[in-house]
């Protein structure tokens, strides 16, 4: 308990010392800076929350959580050509008095468009999308086998098509020509297929004869939708949708199942420096089956294809540069 408390009274150490550097670093609210035909943003926050009991009769456990998010953009115009950049980053961990350091957000997301304008609302478009993580995941409570890493998965998608906004706040981008490759470069989950990899191969005894692949590439047909908009006054909400059909499956079957990515971030600002933020993430991977877990949330050794669903809320100190 000692312990436990030793370290929320250093994370909240760590809270007022970022309050005080960032009141410190502006007394007006920051703007993004332009530089040429740049224009550069950003966006920091840092969550912290924390439970502790005494003597509590309904029960509960002590705990304390922390994440970290940072948005960063770089956008360039010039004429009828334009380059868009945003890199999404977030990392959480959580500590509870009966288990040790978890995490319970790990996100690296980078999108970068480049296109030229054709007439005011179409433009051709190239679209870059990366997606990670930084730190290695396990599939809790087992903490003994690794389910994840940076790049493992990692997916890199290159779209060529047609991008359409017909408001400042919508865009879509539609893309017939859209190349994804799914990288898993741990050896022990790539021969194990994880994320739509092949498997490794083995004899009737068990004996490697070939590892598993470390890439998964697919080609296909892409649709992107982003919204993002001040929905509210203070309320800022961005939601990116991505729908992805592989058009080169060998089983014809699966050319009728789609892939779906959507994202969606709701930002309440309270004040200067004080952010409200709800995330939620939903993604289905025709190529990534969910383990079936039995009454007592182990594996039976069956799979099945479902939705995977994230979602956080959070409070805490932010700020915008």
């Amino acid at each position: 308990m000692q312990i436990f408390h030793e370290n929320v009274s250093k994370c909240l150490v760590i809270l007022l010392a970022l309050f005080l550097s960032v009141q410190s670093l502006a007394e007006e609210p920051a703007e993004d800076v332009e530089i040429g035909n740049w224009t550069f943003g950003g966006f920091f926050s840092q969550q912290l929350n924390q439970v502790a009991f005494s003597n509590w009769v309904q029960g509960g456990e002590n705990s304390v959580a922390s994440t970290s998010l940072i948005n960063l953009t770089a956008n360039m115009q010039n004429e009828a050509f334009y380059w868009e950049n945003r890199l999404n980053m977030a990392f959480g961990i959580i500590k509870t008095e009966d288990t040790p350091l978890r995490k319970n957000e790990d996100r690296l997301h980078l999108i970068s468009k480049a296109g030229r304008e054709v007439s005011p609302h179409f433009s051709t478009s190239f679209l870059l999308d990366f997606r990670s993580q930084f730190y290695k995941g396990y599939n809790y409570p087992n903490d003994s086998v690794v389910v994840s890493r940076f790049m493992s998965p990692g997916v890199l998608s290159l779209s060529l098509g047609m991008d359409y906004k017909p408001w400042d706040f919508l865009t879509v981008f539609l893309s017939p020509a859209s190349g994804k490759l799914t990288f898993v470069l741990d050896q022990d989950l790539a021969n194990k297929g994880a994320f739509g990899v092949d498997p490794a191969e083995y004899d009737a005894h068990d004996n490697l004869i070939s590892e598993g692949s470390n890439v998964n590439a697919e080609f296909g047909a892409l649709l992107n939708l982003v919204f993002e908009k001040e929905v509210f006054e203070d309320v800022e909400l961005e939601s990116r949708l991505t729908l992805f059909n592989n058009l080169i499956d060998d089983d014809s079957s699966n050319r009728r199942n789609t892939d779906v990515d959507w994202e969606t971030t709701v930002n309440l600002k309270i004040n200067r420096y004080i952010t409200a933020s709800f995330f939620i993430h939903m993604i289905y991977d025709h190529d990534t089956p969910i383990p079936v877990l039995d009454e007592d949330g182990k594996e039976t050794g069956n799979f099945k294809k479902k939705m995977q669903i994230k979602q956080m809320l959070g409070l805490g100190l932010s700020y915008r540069f």
